[in-house]
């Protein structure tokens, strides 16, 4: 693939509001395979690193979720490019790019990998995360019983159990939600921290049904935000000036054709 495919791909991923640029740098790197710049909107990606299309282009879908990620603040990224948001984007143009057959899913090659995936989903994941929400209905229980013997629960898990209070607590609410431990433990906790019922089991299900966790954060910390107007507008210009530049190169065809028939 040459530079203007891998930027064709990107666009039929997901189309960009702002223009970007995408040079191949002609060069290999022991540093990294690719870099964005916010401040020209060049993605320059290392092609002489790759002897894949598909690994190239995972590069370049990494590489364009950062520009996609700058499009989003205003065109310019904040020190720590690397956010929640930012893998949220990745992770998002990951999937439309499966879908789309655009880039092919490596794991789905490897029958060994899915099948040790689900080895720790099962023993490791689904077993931690039964386990902490059980722990929580007996740390319930010794509240219960604290409280009657007129001590304190705090000083209860400072003391006996030497555990975090916060750990107790998100333990507690792990059971009294009723969360699913096949989600595994460290997103119980993600789970157990939302108040809202209504986006916790949202956010529950979107776990179960395959979306990275960097995926849920981002739904549930960006809703209710709106677009920036400008952003919007520059995208609504930029695909009506496509429009006519199409419209425009169809005339010409037409044109042409009129022109043969005419003589």
């Amino acid at each position: 693939m040459n530079h203007d495919q891998v930027k064709e791909k990107l666009l039929a991923i997901e189309d960009a509001p702002l223009e970007f640029a995408l040079i191949f740098s002609g060069k290999q790197s022991r540093k990294v395979n690719g870099l964005y710049k916010p401040e020209s909107r060049e993605i320059i990606i290392h092609n002489r690193n790759f002897s894949d299309d598909n690994l190239l282009l995972y590069t370049a879908i990494h590489e364009y979720a950062h520009h996609l990620h700058a499009c989003r603040r205003g065109g310019s990224l904040s020190s720590r490019a690397h956010s929640t948001e930012f893998w949220a984007i990745f992770h998002g143009l990951l999937d439309l790019a499966e879908k789309k057959k655009i880039y092919r899913d490596v794991f789905a090659d490897s029958p060994e990998l899915v099948e040790l995936a689900e080895f720790i989903k099962k023993k490791y994941l689904l077993e931690n995360g039964s386990l902490v929400k059980e722990m929580g209905k007996h740390l319930l229980r010794a509240h219960e019983l604290c409280s009657a013997a007129g001590a304190r629960f705090e000083d209860y898990v400072d003391r006996l159990l030497r555990i975090p209070r916060v750990a107790a607590d998100m333990a507690i609410k792990m059971y009294q939600y009723d969360l699913d431990p096949q989600v595994g433990a460290d997103n119980m906790r993600f789970l157990a921290g939302i108040r809202n019922e209504d986006e916790r089991i949202s956010a529950e299900q979107a776990l179960i049904k395959g979306k990275s966790p960097d995926t849920v954060r981002s739904g549930i910390h960006g809703r209710g935000e709106e677009e920036d107007p400008q952003l919007r507008l520059a995208r609504e210009k930029q695909r009506l000036e496509r429009t006519i530049a199409s419209l425009n190169r169809r005339l010409e065809e037409v044109n042409r054709e009129l022109e043969t028939l005419d003589r």
